[in-house]
Formats: structure tokens, C-alpha cells, sequence
């Protein structure tokens, strides 16, 4: 017997507490991820790494994410993305000791490509069950789960402030995993079934005049015009959010000339905007629509950048980073809502494989570039991808649109 024939629909009540479930798994994603970042330093000192070699070894964490982002869609389909929800979560949770256990780089690499698979995993299927609990809900709560994700980050790192050279590594990287563990226990059993809940269009989507696809478990991955239009599009957005975590702070101090905790400003400014602006995106995207919400975003960011790059005084390109984070801020939940709504899980999955690209691939590019013709230009890339998800946006959500009705 079927969960949909055990289970009758769900009630507002349920939906609430879904709701609530998924953004304590995004927070513990992000606080599982921002463990493993402030201990970094730790690890290559107790392993006498390189920078090159630490280079290498963050990179085996993209490498293993780009394995199992693909294929997850299919995952979410024929098991439910509540289900593959889970077991990621607890593969992810778990996966942050070995890090912490590796006695060589090789190792430690191979450590860092299971996180990596874990969280690539995990990525695809939370934001598939944010999809199912939108429809739930009839409202659009995307952009918060996002920013329950960077909370997390910071709670993540606010507690290795706490506990870095105080306690082991490991004993730091254990007290989480606890936690992590009892918090997925509880989320776990909380979320939903995608089939359960009808695929009626949210509020968001029928400003936009779509409705999401069928979720067809039998249906191979394929990459449609849609897909691939809103993948690059995603592929720029989180290019130029890569952009902005790695490069502000060395802007700040190599460009602008600022020293010690001046040269975090504009970093600083980035971070708690793009949190603000995902913590309230759901209210603006209900609004605007999602398209309107994206563009308009878009063209913020390639303003603040503008701002950043061109006038070099340092308050101003404060908030010319800012105004970029607050921008960026609704771009990639709504681009993996959208292709959920319209697509299905392997909308999602292949959106997130193409977007997370950029992530990856992006900041390494700026900084090939910046080696020939300096940082401030070579941040020109990020705003250049912010004009074209502005100019380029609205073919993209036609697109969906279209496969929506295709496919409905």
C-alpha cells in the first residue's frame, strides 16, 4: 500500500509544522557547514598544509557535490523528497567527523568529496520538500528557509568562536553532530510526502500565470531549454554570490586600502543583507511575482556593484555591497523554487547542478582574471552576470511557463 492511499491530506497544522521542520534542516545545514569553516585554519595546521593544498582539498567538497546533485532529482521522485530529505541530512551530519579524522591530505580530500556528496544530496532534496511545502502552505516561504541556511552559517560560527583551540577538533565537530542528529531526528519525522500534497499553483505562481508540472517518477532527467536557461541564470546569480564572499573583504584591503576589522566591512554589509533580504524575500515575491522579484533584484545588485567598483570610498561601496546582497538575496531560492514548481525534482536537481558551477567555478575565475587586470575589473564579471540575469529573465520564466503548461 502507498503512503497516499495510508494517509489522508494534509491539514494546515501539518503544513505549519513542515514548515517549521525544513527550516530547522536548513539551519542545521548551514550550521553543519559553518562548523567545518572556522576549523579550517585548525586542520591545516595540525595536517601542515599549504594554502595550495588546502585549495585543493575545499575543492574535493564542490567535486563530491557535483556527483550527486544530478541524480538526486530521480532520488526525490520515485522516494519522496521528505525521505531522501532525511537520509542526506543524517549522511551529512555525520560526514563532519571525518574531516576531523584524517591524518593526510589524500585522506582528508576524500573525507571532504563524502561531505561534499552529502551536502550536494542534501541541497537538492530540502529544496525539493521546500517546493512540496509551498504548495502546502499556498504561499511562498522559499526565500526563508534560505535564509534559515545563513542563520545557521552564523550560529555555526559564532559557537567555533566559543569553542575553537579550547576544545579538540573533534570534540568540537562531535558536540555538533549531536545536536545536528537530534534536530534531524525531529524535523525528520515532520515533512511531507510530495504526493500527498496537490500540485496547485502558490500565490507567486499564479501572479506569474504558471502551475507546477507533474512530478514523474518515471520521466528521465532532461535538459530542456527551460532548464538550461534558468540553470545559466543561476549559474550567474551564485557566481556573483561566490564573488562577493570571497572577494569583498580583499577588495576592501588590497583595493580601497582599509586594515584589520575595516577591511570585513563590505563583507559584513553582504552577509546580513542577503539574510535580511531572504528573511523578507517571501513577502516581496508575493508582492511582485517571482519574476519581477528576480530582475529587479538583479539590477539592484548590478547597481551596488557599480557603486562598489566605480566610486572608491569606502562607506559607499559599503553599501554598494549591501545593496548587492540584498539583491542577490531572493535570486537562488526563487530560481530553485521555479524550476521545482514547474519542473519537478529533476527541475531542481539540474538547476542546482548548473547553478552550484558557478558557485564553485566563479570565485577561482575572478581571481584568475584579477592576476591580469586587477580585482576591481576582474568583479566586473559578477555585476556583467547580474545585467544579464536582468535582460535575460523574463525569456526564462516564459520558458517555464510554457513547459508548465506542457505538462500539465
Amino acid at each position: 500500500m502507498t503512503d497516499a492511499a495510508q494517509m489522508t491530506p494534509y491539514t494546515p497544522r501539518h503544513s505549519e509544522m513542515a514548515r517549521q521542520a525544513l527550516g530547522l534542516v536548513f539551519l542545521t545545514n548551514g550550521a553543519v557547514f559553518g562548523t567545518w569553516a572556522v576549523n579550517i585554519p585548525s586542520v591545516r595546521d595540525a595536517l601542515s598544509l599549504s594554502e595550495t593544498q588546502v585549495g585543493l582539498a575545499l575543492l574535493a567538497i564542490g567535486l563530491g557535490s557535483l556527483l550527486t546533485m544530478p541524480v538526486t532529482g530521480s532520488w526525490t521522485s520515485r522516494y519522496g523528497s521528505h525521505r531522501v530529505t532525511l537520509i542526506a541530512m543524517f549522511a551529512f551530519i555525520f560526514a563532519l567527523a571525518l574531516p576531523f579524522l584524517a591524518p593526510n591530505l589524500l585522506v582528508l580530500a576524500l573525507a571532504l568529496a563524502v561531505m561534499g556528496a552529502a551536502n550536494g544530496a542534501m541541497d537538492v532534496a530540502m529544496n525539493a520538500q521546500g517546493v512540496t511545502v509551498e504548495r502546502a502552505l499556498a504561499r511562498p516561504v522559499m526565500s526563508r528557509f534560505h535564509a534559515y541556511f545563513s542563520l545557521g552559517s552564523v550560529m555555526g560560527a559564532l559557537l567555533g568562536t566559543v569553542l575553537v583551540g579550547r576544545v579538540p577538533m573533534l570534540t568540537h565537530a562531535l558536540i555538533v553532530v549531536a545536536a545536528a542528529g537530534l534536530a534531524a531526528f525531529w524535523a525528520g519525522r515532520r515533512l511531507l510526502p510530495d504526493q500527498l500534497v496537490a500540485p496547485s499553483a502558490s500565490p507567486a505562481e499564479q501572479d506569474r500565470g504558471s502551475a507546477p508540472g507533474k512530478n514523474d517518477a518515471h520521466s528521465g532527467p532532461r535538459f530542456s531549454s527551460a532548464v538550461v536557461l534558468l540553470g545559466t541564470l543561476c549559474f550567474l546569480g551564485m557566481l556573483s554570490e561566490g564573488a562577493n564572499y570571497d572577494w569583498a573583504a580583499l577588495y576592501f584591503r588590497d583595493t580601497l586600502g582599509l586594515a584589520g576589522g575595516s577591511a570585513t566591512w563590505g563583507y559584513t554589509a553582504f552577509v546580513i543583507a542577503m539574510t535580511l533580504g531572504r528573511w523578507f524575500g517571501d513577502i516581496v515575491r508575493t508582492r511582485l511575482g517571482d519574476e519581477r522579484t528576480v530582475r529587479g533584484g538583479a539590477l539592484l545588485t548590478a547597481g551596488g556593484l557599480a557603486l562598489a567598483l566605480l566610486v572608491r570610498d569606502p562607506w559607499l561601496a559599503t553599501l554598494g555591497f549591501a545593496l548587492s546582497g540584498l539583491g542577490l538575496s531572493n535570486v537562488v531560492p526563487v530560481m530553485y523554487g521555479t524550476a521545482g514548481h514547474a519542473l519537478a525534482g529533476h527541475g531542481i536537481a539540474q538547476v542546482a547542478t548548473i547553478g552550484y558551477a558557478g558557485f564553485l567555478l566563479g570565485p577561482p575565475a575572478i581571481g584568475f582574471v584579477a592576476q591580469q587586470v586587477g580585482l576591481p575589473a576582474a568583479l566586473g564579471i559578477a555585476l556583467a552576470g547580474a545585467v544579464v540575469i536582468a535582460v535575460f529573465g523574463g525569456q526564462a520564466f516564459a520558458l517555464v511557463r510554457k513547459k508548465a503548461m506542457q505538462s500539465s
